[in-house]
């Protein structure tokens, strides 16, 4: 029996965290933010959600293609952010998609966008449906007769391989542990690890530059994408397969990071990595944030580029366990499935060590920081009953810039915390990957709410936190995507020409503007 994915939080029905890891959260729920009680009833359930009825019907040529099925529209409603699961959780699914478009193949999807435009029917490409920006909620507005959400769930195949190339023809619709399994026969792996990688799509990762497993040097799905297929109202847009190509500007950098904009990206020729046989890594503790960078720049400027090269300050890592405060931690790893990574890892602790790291031990330290950043999206269907505010932004910053910037932003989120909730809460900050001319930081906050007023609440800290990362010169997100979240202040980080451009290409290619209407164009 095939599992469902919740429509109302994170993973499949029935998955949570054990019962070790909710005495966990409901403690530091408790004494570092003073909330409470325990979440009180059950989650939402389909029998309990009353949609509006649909507002196009599909053409008898697609209706083997469109559902208005309950429970795809509720799945197909929203994505995983922390504004999306609060009117989740308050039986509040006005957006929900008119129809559902399970495609089986690329002459559907031609149909469905066909039948959209002479209608004018948004269509919301929808992977996995794991965005945390807004990026799939059909909240389109009046000026469309209704929205499609079309699911890639069928294009779920690796095509073909070709090994004395290292690359495979993949479609977009197959999730990271189907890309592994099928993969692994020939001794390869794309070894692209987002948080999200058992619920997401190869076609979701390119859509909205994803971050994965590497943090240094291959950083982006980007960096492993040969050519693309997308689908566009307009007609097919293939790129050739080469290694590389100074031919103009990239028609495979304008699809990737379009989330949907622009087209339906169906299937990619990706590069590929052999699994790794050679494997070292290390945990280092620094009294503080700042001195544990000062180690991680020095490493990602000696051209080691270590597979993991990440940082968490004392409160993340207290946060989960992992120590009690104390110190930050540096996550250090090598890999690779050619040679011994035994001297790249020795020069790796000699530089961090001369900056003044104390070693730890590996498996210990950096296994539990592992492990609870896996689970930790699971925690949000538990803490939003309990009117608890938590959620994460990421930036990127040059290393002059830093301890500058980081100073701001904290001190902006705090304040933010305070005046919308009257709590200084807890934020907390990571690197997430490193490159030689600065880190990506990634900050968690976390706060008690106001259970009625859980989102205005959120929108203050939101827009207090992107306000000062913008104005200190950071990026609006470094792998999260823009989505509806992000807009308006993408729009201020982007040239205004490039914002006509890309306006532009989407007439081009989207005529009559049905593609994720308000995702990077207006």
């Amino acid at each position: 029996m095939t599992r469902r994915l919740k429509f109302y939080g994170w993973g499949f029905e029935g998955d949570g965290l054990s019962e070790p890891e909710r005495d966990h959260l409901f403690r530091f729920v408790a004494e570092k933010l003073g909330a409470g009680p325990r979440p009180s009833g059950p989650p939402p359930q389909e029998s309990e959600i009353v949609l509006r009825a649909p507002r196009v019907a599909p053409p008898a040529a697609l209706a083997g293609v469109l559902t208005a099925e309950p429970y795809e529209r509720l799945l197909h409603t929203y994505g995983k952010s922390f504004p999306e699961t609060v009117r989740a959780f308050a039986r509040d699914f006005a957006n929900a998609p008119d129809l559902v478009a399970v495609p089986a193949n690329e002459s559907e999807i031609a149909a469905v966008l066909d039948w959209a435009s002479s209608a004018k029917v948004a269509v919301i490409p929808f992977g996995g449906g794991s965005s945390v920006v807004g990026g799939v909620e059909p909240a389109v507005g009046d000026s469309y007769s209704g929205a499609v959400s079309l699911d890639l769930r069928a294009l779920n195949r690796v095509i073909e391989v070709d090994p004395a190339s290292r690359a495979a023809r993949i479609q977009a619709g197959i999730r990271g542990p189907a890309i592994e399994a099928a993969l692994k026969p020939h001794g390869f792996a794309i070894r692209h690890y987002p948080q999200s990688f058992e619920h997401s799509t190869l076609g979701g990762w390119i859509a909205t530059r994803s971050g994965g497993h590497f943090a240094t040097l291959t950083t982006h799905i980007d960096d492993f994408v040969e050519s693309l297929r997308t689908v566009t109202p307009a007609g097919i847009l293939e790129s050739r397969r080469l290694p590389g190509s100074g031919a103009g500007p990239s028609p495979d950098r304008l699809m990737m990071g379009s989330e949907g904009s622009l087209g339906v990206i169906v299937e990619a020729w990706m590069r590929l990595q052999g699994r790794p046989r050679f494997r070292a890594d290390a945990v280092f503790g620094f009294p503080d944030l700042f001195a544990a960078a000062r180690a991680v720049r020095a490493v990602a400027q000696a051209g080691l580029y270590p597979s993991n090269l990440r940082v968490i300050d004392n409160d993340e890592a207290g946060t989960y366990a992992v120590n009690a405060y104390e110190e930050s931690l540096l996550v250090l790893a090598f890999e690779s499935s050619d040679h011994p990574v035994g001297p790249w890892m020795a020069r790796a602790a000699e530089l961090v060590s001369d900056h003044g790291g104390r070693r730890h031990d590996a498996e210990d330290a950096g296994q539990r920081w592992r492990m609870a950043f896996i689970r930790m999206p699971y925690a949000r269907e538990l803490t939003v009953p309990m009117g608890v505010i938590n959620d994460t932004f990421e930036s990127a910053v040059t290393w002059d810039r830093l301890e500058a910037f980081h100073t701001v932003v904290r001190a902006a989120t705090e304040a933010a915390l305070t005046e919308a909730t009257g709590n200084a809460g807890v934020v907390s900050t990571r690197f997430t990957h490193v490159y030689p001319d600065g880190p990506a930081l990634y900050y968690t906050f976390s706060a008690p709410g106001d259970p009625a007023r859980l989102i205005e609440q959120w929108r203050h800290i939101k827009a207090s936190a992107s306000d000062a990362l913008i104005a200190a010169g950071g990026t609006i997100t470094h792998h999260h995507a823009v989505g509806r979240d992000h807009m308006p202040w993408y729009r201020e980080q982007r040239p205004a020409l490039f914002g006509a451009a890309l306006a532009a290409a989407k007439r081009a290619l989207d005529p009559a503007g049905v593609m994720n209407p308000g995702v990077l164009v207006p």
